[in-house]
């Protein structure tokens, strides 16, 4: 088998014997070091990994059975909770061997006692943080600033992220090209990764790059790490890695790929409407122009496989923000991160707005991309064409150049620039800039981030006050969680390609986490939590205040939580709001206090969830939400998910009740072979939506998917179809 194919094992004696699972085993312990790591680095401490040597003849099996795994250096992890700085509670080994264009990390979970090993879960991309897994981290540029993580869990499961906001934050939404097979047996568990440099970006003239790997116990809610193994450090935080050393130049042949796809199927887009057969090719097209800057271009750009959002409720007079899930636009997604502390109030620049216009589809006609790392600057842009759409839209072009600047050892400074507009409206641009500082050194050995930014935009129908500013303080512990933020929005703000639900506001918000962890039979992890929000308009009158407060939020030894909440809040309304149908706010000031018990049971189990119920006044009146989530997974085959809310209202003005319910059913045939379907009802468009989705990976390089959507409504108490689309899509990718 060569090194690109899959094969995940559960290596049991009823598969080979108990002669065979004596030699594998007594293989792995012959591999295993008697010393946590080889050496340290000179100049700044940093533990040390040396990747041995491969001829790319590992086969995938998860067993670490060639002779090139014997030789190669080796280290061990350490606690970081429950007992930060104590010996795990079992061993785990990591080797890693470079190719001539490849990387292969092995690593060896020992444990005991594998019949309590927390494996659920095959499918591509999901959480894995309550199951037993490992994730790796890899910065390919030294810089501490960004980098990959992949993880995959004891049931052969694979995730991977970019790391984002200087490691706050994870983006799952990106896909790269890789592979692992895992082994089971009375050992534990092992896994073997193949990851291809063509799906890095890298500097090149390194020889070394940061490295870390941490490992999930989950039946003792144990993390065991490489390097900095402390509550105050998260995996993401690339500057707190250790160093993979001894790589060697790697080679990208031509750096050329060239991945068209195909897709075809039949759809009906109203209800009494005639069903059509539709198909399209489109070309994805990337070259390597160093081994540190990409090119892409992509021609006729098709999502199809894009799985469908989930419906919410909304009980506020501004819009929800949904993340972006198409492939294209997440490839170097964390290039284009603009200025600390913006999160969902504000985005300069969110992709969703290209492609997309009032929730309906304009198709992409063309778009091009250069990403990457010049001398400690990332630059990222993107330029896209879509087409026009009678009665929606006309064509447009549209795009965005974000430019960092590396500074110190862990802040920057950048700007970011965007032009065009979905609905062809001219004149239209963005610019800003911002400067982050950041150190995991503060005080010695915390971390510490301040950053400011502003931005300018302008358009053909805007007027006045065109600008925002902001700024953000943030001491992000474990022990202690300390954050100021304000923003400055003005009442002409409005980007085109961006997302704006509040102008014309000062925002301020203050927070301050207390976290301690009592020496407590049953309490692992109490959480004493206080968060302040104003909105004020620019003249300072107040527009909203909340003030959020947990007496008590305990996670418990067993994994389970409990929580209660008191929630002051107060709103203005500047005009009457219609909450829902016939139900209208009156203008003016409101206050009340809102109330949260929620219980969630630990992941760990076949069956757990969450169960949380809102109470107390609510403009005048009395509103009660109740949310359920919950999941059953009798096995690694099958996985059923819950989730549900039920709110009811009874105010002055009218009352008014709606319930949301959605079901994921998950089929995990294979790491690489899953089938989804997500059934999710609301009453307000009184419509049932359905969204399956079968994905085979069929070759690292290539993928089949098959999309069934469905809608139908209930309008006039009968269900009618709304629309529907099955869907093929075939895509495979060819390396030069």
């Amino acid at each position: 088998m060569s090194h690109h194919l899959t094969v995940v094992k559960n290596w049991t004696s009823s598969h080979r014997g108990s002669v065979s699972i004596l030699l594998i085993a007594g293989i792995l312990a012959a591999c295993l070091p008697l010393t946590a790591g080889r050496a340290q680095d000179p100049d700044d401490g940093r533990p040390v990994l040396y990747a041995g040597r491969t001829d790319n003849s590992i086969r995938l099996d998860g067993l670490l059975s060639e002779a090139a795994w014997a030789s190669a250096d080796s280290v061990q992890l350490v606690q970081v909770e429950p007992v930060e700085g104590e010996a795990a509670s079992f061993p785990t080994t990591i080797r890693v061997l470079a190719g001539e264009d490849a990387l292969y990390i092995g690593i060896i979970a020992w444990d005991p006692e594998p019949e309590g090993i927390v494996s659920y879960t095959r499918a591509r991309d999901a959480s894995l943080r309550s199951e037993d897994h490992v994730m790796l981290l890899l910065d390919t540029f030294q810089d501490g600033r960004r980098g990959y993580l992949f993880a995959v869990n004891a049931g052969g499961a694979r995730y991977d992220a970019l790391v984002s906001e200087q490691g706050e934050r994870q983006n799952s939404q990106w896909d790269a090209i890789w592979d692992a097979a895992v082994a089971r047996g009375p050992w534990g568990w092992s896994v073997e990764i193949w990851i291809p440099v063509s799906s890095l970006m890298f500097r090149e003239g390194l020889d070394g790059w940061w490295f870390n790997v941490e490992r999930r116990i989950q039946r003792k809610l144990e993390t065991d790490r490489w390097a900095s193994p402390r509550l105050d450090y998260r995996i993401g935080q690339s500057n707190r890695a250790g160093l993979l050393a001894g790589l060697p130049e790697f080679s990208l042949g031509l750096g050329l790929s060239v991945r068209p796809s195909f897709v075809a199927g039949r759809e009906r887009t109203g209800p009494g409407s005639t069903p059509f057969w539709t198909n399209d090719l489109s070309l994805d097209v990337s070259q390597r122009l160093s081994p540190n800057l990409l090119g892409q271009l992509t021609i006729n750009t098709d999502f199809a496989e894009t799985e469908v959002d989930t419906r919410r409720s909304n009980l506020t007079r501004f819009p929800l923000l949904f993340p972006e899930k198409r492939t294209f636009f997440l490839e170097g997604a964390d290039l284009f991160d603009f200025g600390l502390g913006l999160g969902r109030d504000l985005l300069p620049f969110h992709s969703r707005r290209i492609g997309l216009v009032s929730g309906s589809p304009v198709p992409v006609t063309a778009g091009g991309r250069i990403s990457g790392q010049l001398n400690g600057t990332s630059v990222g842009a993107l330029a896209v064409r879509t087409g026009e759409v009678a009665g929606l839209t006309p064509t447009a072009d549209m795009g965005v150049v974000r430019i960092r600047q590396n500074l110190l050892a862990e802040s920057s400074i950048g700007m970011i620039t965007t032009f065009g507009d979905p609905q062809g409206r001219s004149g239209s641009w963005l610019s800003g800039v911002d400067l982050t500082y950041q150190t995991s050194s503060f005080r010695g050995d915390k971390n510490f981030i301040a950053g400011l930014w502003g931005m300018l935009t302008d358009r053909e129908d805007l007027s006045g006050d065109r600008s925002a500013v902001g700024l953000k303080i943030d001491y992000p512990n474990d022990l202690w969680d300390i954050a100021f933020t304000w923003k400055r929005i003005g009442e002409s703000f409005d980007p085109s390609l961006g997302f704006v639900p509040r102008p014309a506001t000062h925002q301020y918000y203050l927070s301050a986490q207390y976290s301690p962890r009592p020496d407590w039979k049953l309490v692992r992890q109490m959480f004493h939590e206080h968060r302040l929000t104003v909105v004020t308009d620019l003249a300072g009158q107040w527009e909203s205040w909340r003030f959020f407060w947990a007496p008590l939020n305990w996670r418990l030894e067993s994994g389970d939580r409990v929580e209660f909440n008191i929630v002051p809040t107060g709103e203005r309304l500047p005009e009457p709001f219609e909450i829902s149908s016939g139900v209208v706010l009156p203008a003016g000031s409101h206050d009340w206090w809102r109330y949260r018990l929620e219980a969630q049971f630990a992941e760990k189990r076949r069956v757990s969830g969450q169960a949380t119920w809102w109470f107390g006044g609510f403009y005048g009146g009395h509103l009660d939400q109740i949310e359920l989530t919950g999941a059953w997974k009798p096995s690694t085959l099958l996985v059923i998910e819950l989730k549900g809310e039920h709110n009811i209202a009874r105010l002055p003005q009218g009352d008014f009740e709606q319930t949301l319910a959605g079901v994921r059913i998950r089929l995990n045939i294979s790491s690489d072979l899953q089938i989804s379907s997500y059934l999710q009802y609301d009453d307000e468009s009184r419509q049932l939506g359905t969204n399956t989705r079968l994905r085979w990976t069929y070759h690292p390089y290539g993928e089949i998917f098959l999309v069934w959507n469905n809608n139908v409504a209930d309008p006039f108490d009968r269900w009618e179809t709304q629309g529907y689309q099955l869907m093929a899509k075939v895509k495979y990718a060819w390396w030069f």
